[in-house]
């Protein structure tokens, strides 16, 4: 009997917790398709840009290190 109560009791949980769920999915506000090209726009060219610094430190400093060692 108390095998019963505990899958009702994980039935019962179950069941509110995917309720939960779609009730929260309800109050996201979804970004227009706009928005997110946008966004996507913006991650690309900082993305690009961070590589771009990345690319030129490294070069500058295999100079320095090259002319430091002298290889």
């Amino acid at each position: 009997m108390t095998e019963q109560k505990e899958k009702e009791k994980f039935s019962q949980r179950t069941g509110r917790f995917f309720k939960e769920i779609r009730l929260e999915m309800k109050k996201v506000i979804w970004p227009t398709r706009q928005q997110l090209t946008n966004n996507t726009l913006i991650v690309f060219a900082a993305c690009a840009s961070l590589g771009v610094v990345v690319w030129v430190a490294d070069a500058v400093l295999g100079i320095a290190f090259r002319a430091v060692f002298g290889q």
